[in-house]
């Protein structure tokens, strides 16, 4: 078999109830030469039996990662990947059958294209349907992306693709060393930010950034995603994250406090301002109480750099 066009990456941990679908969406793919790779992230549960029952597909490979943590996954799978072109699908999505083609072809036609991520629908479980308290902001939380039918460039970073279907040229990943494993998922915490950080690195670098509406995925809504505790919990992890963004880009400091505080008071503002629609009303409120996981990082941060300067005199 001559070496792959494409290398797509499910990096896994412990999710067997949707695992082995994702996988069959991606040997299914309609394209001719490429593999696939399963990063089993410190798993407990059945994932190597799931992936092991498909591995006579001499395209599926196995590779156990036992440091916990998306990024230190997605380096781990680029790291055994053969291919220049690296697309990234989550462990509870489905890949439609055109997914990468679609992929490789984006960076066939740019050779400036450094990222690329598709539409995202949303699967709900059997017999539930969207709340009227979720937001279409908020959908975007459990993965919903829809930026049109045509192919956009994304020159602001709050656009960029998600995570969930996602891709990469090799170049640019190494050129940054890797995905910043301080970024990301790490077990049952739900740092994020670490796809806007790396659109923000290649937009600062020349490169190009391109949603595509035919490498379409679809996502599957967790039961524990349906209740509203769960996004209070996502935008605290948000609001931590885009703290640590912003500390990773050197701009960090006191100007955060004020950040943080007129953000809660604007999303405390807007609440009470749309107090009669449920969908706006909570949004505000999670909005609001992600800002007090920002600021929470912030001092926490000033007070790192305080000790760290003290200690230097």
């Amino acid at each position: 078999m001559s070496e792959p066009q494409i290398s797509a990456i499910i990096c896994t941990h412990n999710r067997e109830q949707y695992l082995g679908a994702a996988i069959d969406s991606l040997l299914q793919q309609e394209f001719s030469n490429y593999e696939v790779i399963v990063v089993d992230n410190a798993s407990s549960d059945r994932t190597r039996e799931i992936v092991e029952q498909r591995l006579s597909d001499p395209r599926l490979h196995y590779v156990y990662e036992p440091v916990t943590g998306l990024s230190v996954a997605r380096n781990t799978g680029a790291k055994v990947a053969c291919s220049e072109f690296l697309a990234y699908l989550d462990d509870d999505a489905v890949a439609s059958p055109l997914w990468l083609k679609s992929i490789y072809q984006a960076y066939q036609n740019n050779e400036k294209l450094a990222i690329a991520g598709g539409k995202v629908t949303l699967l709900w479980p059997e017999g539930v349907t969207s709340p009227n308290w979720l937001s279409s902001n908020l959908a975007g939380n459990l993965g919903a992306y829809d930026l049109g039918d045509q192919i956009v460039q994304i020159k602001n970073p709050g656009l960029t693709p998600r995570g969930l279907n996602y891709s990469i040229r090799r170049t640019f990943l190494d050129k940054v060393g890797g995905f910043d494993v301080n970024l990301g998922r790490v077990g049952k915490n739900l740092l994020s930010n670490e796809e806007l950080h790396m659109t923000e690195l290649a937009l600062q670098e020349g490169w190009q950034v391109a949603y595509l509406p035919e490498a379409l995925a679809a996502h599957n809504v967790a039961p524990e995603r349906l209740e509203r505790r769960w996004f209070f919990n996502r935008s605290w992890w948000q609001g931590i994250s885009e703290c640590y963004r912003e500390q990773l880009a050197h701009r960090a400091g006191a100007a955060q406090i004020w950040r943080g505080a007129e953000r809660i008071l604007r999303g405390l503002y807007k609440s009470l301002k749309h107090s009669g629609d449920p969908a706006l009303r909570f949004d505000n409120l999670v909005y609001a109480y992600g800002q007090i996981g920002y600021l929470s990082a912030a001092i926490k941060g000033m007070l790192r750099a305080g000790k760290s300067n003290s200690a230097s005199e």
